[in-house]
């Protein structure tokens, strides 16, 4: 953990400020993976600023570090990189049954894993009901948890049954599971999966090497499905934590893309000779200012209120993040079809709206609280926003404390909610209900953060869970919508971007609407 005291708008808008020399030099010291430069022997090597945990899908907790999951592994169905749900290894969308419990799959009969097993429906089966077993302890069971059992029909025919309508399951399976061979998980155990998961995926690469700290690499999958694909023969993932030395490995041709590129000096970065770069909206990015209900001062909706209308999110997406950010009041983009304008126009940028809850409230005389946020960049930099914030909420007689944390001490205080206040960019796997469920309801991977609870929200989740169709969805996103816009139990800036910067010599590759880096389509010239 690092906890900076008296953190100061010049130390921290210094860790964004565009590479310098010094920083590039130090960057380019070192031994390099397997004394190769980006490139050579048809290595795609991709830097990211998150450093992965685990190989294991079921659970993998940073959407960065999936660009390792996803392609050792694949699943029935995959949300694509234009947030198109699509067949993987089934032959097409499933069949849904009236009661909207039983969704028949037919398998692709040309599927082989990494050990040369082919496909069957008895893995799949084997697969969700390992991930199901409470006594496996996989961290994203509860987002499955309303899944009961699967059923065989035949050798490539499966039923998957629910124990309640939850349309939105699907939508999951590309960042939160994985379709391995029957027996294999006792066979090998946990750790395998977590750390040298040789042989038991269908994805594009398979598992070479990892280097802790370090990289994790990754080969061609010779016997792939999907044919000529991919065109890399390595795909080399290092964990470079430091803008400025993903920036420089970039620009020296030492990687071919990078992850979390630095907000400031994106678009000059784009436009430098033989480097690529592209930014995308998300649906499922949030950026956001996490409130601890459960704690004061945000035990009281109008203090809450207060600090909703004291965040003046047009100059935080477009001067602090660049553009990088999608403005939203709201648990929506404002692109997406269950955005709701006149919530997100009720929590509009107003000090004296925010004078006037903040005298309602039960800390009219003034409170304090510790913002927690990341000390390395997930995502994008967090620094500068955080502290705008104090700032801002400075104006209305509020202090913070800001705190500066490792991912090792931020995310378990996250999940489990043993913090005042903590602002984080969040991704979701794209479609409305995750976070929402995640965050708002009982029982689930973050039911801990915040500790907001309010029946009506479980009431229109349940209603969202049992419908399919946009226009009859609409209005009950609508009252939802409202609803968190009046209680305020986090504060949204907006929904952060996909963006990334990539070599030239990269193409067919582009940022990926569900955020992490997908290189099945990437060629090398």
């Amino acid at each position: 953990m690092r906890r900076i005291a008296g953190l100061t708008r010049r130390t921290a808008l210094r860790g964004g400020s565009t590479v310098a020399a010094t920083a590039l030099s130090g960057a380019l010291s070192g031994a390099w993976i397997r004394n190769a430069r980006a490139g050579a022997n048809g290595t795609l090597t991709v830097a990211l600023s998150d450093n992965p945990l685990t190989c294991d899908p079921i659970n993998m907790t940073s959407h960065d570090t999936m660009i390792i999951s996803q392609s050792i592994w694949e699943n029935l169905l995959e949300f694509d990189v234009d947030g198109t749900l699509k067949p993987q290894l089934a032959k097409a969308l499933p069949e849904i049954s009236a009661d909207k419990l039983v969704y028949t799959f037919e398998l692709r009969d040309d599927v082989a894993f990494h050990n040369g097993k082919p496909l069957a429906a008895e893995d799949v089966k084997y697969s969700f009901e390992y991930m199901l077993d409470p006594q496996n302890k996989a961290s994203r069971r509860p987002i499955f948890d309303r899944l009961s059992h699967v059923e065989i029909d035949g050798p490539h025919r499966l039923r998957v049954i629910l124990k309640e309508p939850y349309s939105p399951w699907v939508f999951f399976q590309t960042k939160h599971m994985g379709i391995w061979p029957k027996g294999s998980r006792h066979e090998f155990g946990d750790d395998y999966f977590k750390l040298s998961p040789k042989g038991v995926g269908t994805g594009p690469g398979m598992f070479e090497e990892w280097k802790p700290n370090d990289y994790v690499s990754l080969v061609r999958n010779p016997n792939y499905w999907q044919k000529g694909k991919p065109a890399w023969d390595r795909l080399v993932v290092k964990y470079v934590p430091e803008d400025a030395s993903r920036v420089a490995y970039l620009l020296s041709g030492q990687i071919d893309l990078m992850g979390a590129p630095p907000p400031r000096d994106f678009t000059s970065l784009k436009k430098r000779s033989g480097i690529d770069g592209d930014t995308r909206g998300t649906f499922g990015g949030w950026t956001a200012l996490l409130l601890n209900s459960k704690r004061p001062p945000f035990d009281d909706v109008n203090f809450r209120r207060a600090i909703a209308h004291a965040v003046d999110r047009e100059t935080i997406t477009k001067r602090i993040f660049y553009g990088l950010v999608e403005r939203s009041a709201i648990p929506a983009p404002a692109s997406s079809w269950w955005f709701n304008p006149e919530a997100d126009k009720s929590l509009a940028y107003d000090l004296d709206k925010a004078k006037h809850y903040l005298k309602q409230s039960k800390y009219a005389q003034g409170a304090s609280f510790e913002l927690m946020t990341s000390a390395v960049p997930y995502l994008l930099d967090t620094k500068d926003c955080v502290v705008f914030l104090q700032s801002e909420f400075a104006k209305l007689g509020i202090d913070v404390k800001l705190r500066l944390a490792d991912a090792a001490v931020i995310n378990p205080a996250m999940f489990r909610g043993t913090y005042d206040a903590m602002f984080r960019h969040l991704m979701s796997p794209g479609e409305p209900t995750y976070f929402l469920s995640q965050n708002f309801l009982p029982n689930q991977f973050m039911s801990e953060v915040g500790g907001y609870r309010n029946p009506k929200i479980d009431e229109l989740l349940k209603v969202v869970f049992a419908e399919n169709d946009e226009k009859k969805l609409k209005p009950v996103y609508d009252q939802m919508m409202q609803l968190l816009a009046d209680e305020s139990p986090y504060v949204w800036v907006g929904y952060f971007n996909a963006t990334n910067l990539w070599r030239k010599r990269v193409a067919g590759f582009k940022p990926s609407r569900g955020l992490t880096i997908n290189v099945h389509d990437a060629t090398l010239g």
